[in-house]
C-alpha cells in the first residue's frame, strides 16, 4: 500500500515536470536560468556553512567557521556566487529593455515592472522583522542579540538597493565596456591600500565592483561572449589575477568577510572579490552548453523552474530561516553545531546535519510568504502556485515564462 503510494506520487511528480517543460517555449535559453538557481544556492548554503550564532550566557553573537578555521576559506570560493547572478542579471535585463524598446514600452513602465519583482517581496521581510525586534525589546532580550538577528535578517537587502540601481541604470549600461568599471576598482584599492586614502573610498567600489559583471552580461546579450574563447580568457585570467593578489599583494583568502579581519573582500568589493568574480563568470559561459542539455530533461528543469519563480522569497528568508531553527534549538539547551563556536572540525560535521533542518524551517517561510509575494493587484489567479498553473494552464504559463524572460 505505501509503494503503491510512492509510486503514484512519484508519476504525479514526473507527469507535471513534463507538463512544465512542454509549456515552456522552444527559443528559451535555459542555461540562463539554471545559473540563476544555481547562483541563488550557493549564496544560500554558503550563508548557512558559514554563519554562526553563538549562545554565550543569554546572548546571541554572529561568528564563522573561517574566523577560527581559514583554511577552510575554499568554501568562500565555492559558495561566494553573487558574481555569477549580477552576469545574468545584466544578461537578462539588457534583453527585456532591447524587447520592451522594440515594442514601444515606455522605460518607466519597463523599469516599474522589473524592481516590482524586486521589491515587494521586502515588505513582508520588513513587517515581521519590525515586529519581532520589538517583541524582543519590550520582552527584555539583550540589545547585542537583538543587533545580531536584526543585522543577519535584512543583510540581503544591501544586494536588493545595488541591483536595482544598476536595473534602472541599464539603458546606459547596454554599450559599456565591463573594463571601465574594473578600472574604477583598480584605482579605488591603489588608492585605499597603496596611498593611504580613507578606508570610505572603497564603497566606491559598491556600485563599480558589481558593475563588472552586469556589464559583461550585457556583452553576454550583445553577442561578444558567445565563443568558448571568451570564457576560458576571463576563467584564467580571474583566476590568476585573484591568486597574485592574495599571494603577493595581501588581499584575504575568503571572498566573504569574516568577523574580527580588518580587509573584507566583500564589504566593499575589492580588487580581489572583482577578479574572482570575473573567474566564476568565465566559469559560467564555459558550462552554458553542459546546462542546456541537463535542462533538457523535465524533471531538472522543473526543479530550476522552481528555484527561480521563487528566487526571491528564498535568498530574502534564507537567514531568517537560519534564525527560526537556531531559536528553536535553544528549548533543547546549547546544540552543537547550532549555537556552540565554530572552532573545530566538529561544528563544521554538526553544521552539514542542521543543513537540512534549516532548509525545512526555509520550506515553511516559503509557504507563509510566497504566496503573498507573487500576488498582483490586476491578476486574477494570482494566488494559485504558478508552477501548479503550468499543469493546469500551458499556453497561460507559456507566456508568463517568455514575460519573466
Amino acid at each position: 500500500m505505501r509503494e503503491s503510494s510512492v509510486r503514484r506520487a512519484w508519476d504525479g511528480i514526473r507527469q507535471g515536470a513534463d507538463r512544465i517543460d512542454t509549456a515552456t517555449p522552444a527559443d528559451r535559453d535555459r542555461a540562463v536560468d539554471a545559473l540563476r538557481a544555481l547562483a541563488i544556492l550557493g549564496v544560500v548554503l554558503g550563508h548557512w556553512l558559514v554563519t554562526a550564532l553563538v549562545a554565550d550566557g543569554g546572548t546571541l553573537h554572529a561568528s564563522s567557521p573561517l574566523q577560527h578555521m581559514p583554511w577552510l576559506a575554499p568554501i568562500s570560493w565555492a559558495f561566494q556566487t553573487l558574481a555569477v547572478f549580477f552576469l545574468v542579471g545584466g544578461h537578462v535585463a539588457t534583453r527585456s529593455y532591447v524587447a520592451a524598446r522594440a515594442q514601444g514600452t515606455p522605460y518607466g513602465d519597463w523599469l516599474t515592472a522589473r524592481l516590482s519583482r524586486l521589491f515587494k517581496p521586502v515588505a513582508a521581510v520588513l513587517a515581521l522583522w519590525t515586529i519581532a525586534a520589538t517583541a524582543l525589546l519590550l520582552s527584555g532580550a539583550e540589545f547585542e542579540t537583538i543587533r545580531t538577528l536584526v543585522r543577519l535578517a535584512l543583510s540581503p537587502l544591501w544586494f536588493l538597493v545595488v541591483f536595482a540601481a544598476l536595473t534602472a541604470a541599464t539603458p546606459l549600461l547596454t554599450r559599456l565596456n565591463p573594463l571601465w568599471p574594473l578600472a574604477v576598482v583598480l584605482h579605488v584599492d591603489l588608492l585605499r591600500f597603496g596611498l593611504g586614502a580613507p578606508q570610505g573610498l572603497g564603497w566606491v567600489n559598491l556600485a563599480a565592483g558589481w558593475l563588472v559583471p552586469y556589464t559583461l552580461g550585457a556583452a553576454w546579450t550583445r553577442g561578444e561572449l558567445d565563443s568558448r574563447r571568451a570564457g576560458w580568457i576571463l576563467l584564467a585570467g580571474g583566476t590568476a589575477a585573484t591568486a597574485a593578489l592574495v599571494a603577493f599583494a595581501g588581499y584575504p583568502a575568503s571572498m566573504v568577510g569574516v568577523p574580527g579581519e580588518t580587509v573584507s573582500n566583500l564589504n566593499p568589493p575589492t580588487l580581489a572579490a572583482v577578479a574572482f568574480g570575473l573567474a566564476q563568470c568565465g566559469l559560467a559561459l564555459l558550462l552554458r552548453d553542459r546546462l542546456r542539455r541537463a535542462m533538457r530533461r523535465p524533471l531538472a528543469w522543473a526543479a530550476v523552474a522552481f528555484v527561480n519563480l521563487s528566487a526571491m522569497t528564498i535568498f530574502l528568508w534564507h537567514q531568517t530561516a537560519l534564525m527560526a531553527a537556531t531559536a528553536t534549538g535553544l528549548l533543547a539547551g546549547r546544540l552543537p553545531g547550532l549555537h556552540t563556536s565554530p572552532d573545530h572540525l566538529v561544528w563544521v560535521a554538526f553544521r552539514l546535519a542542521w543543513l537540512p533542518v534549516f532548509a525545512l524551517s526555509l520550506t515553511a517561510c516559503w509557504a507563509a510568504f510566497h504566496g503573498y509575494e507573487r500576488r498582483g493587484p490586476r491578476r486574477k489567479f494570482a494566488r494559485r502556485s504558478r508552477v501548479i498553473r503550468a499543469h493546469r494552464r500551458p499556453e497561460e504559463t507559456r507566456a508568463r515564462l517568455v514575460h519573466r524572460a
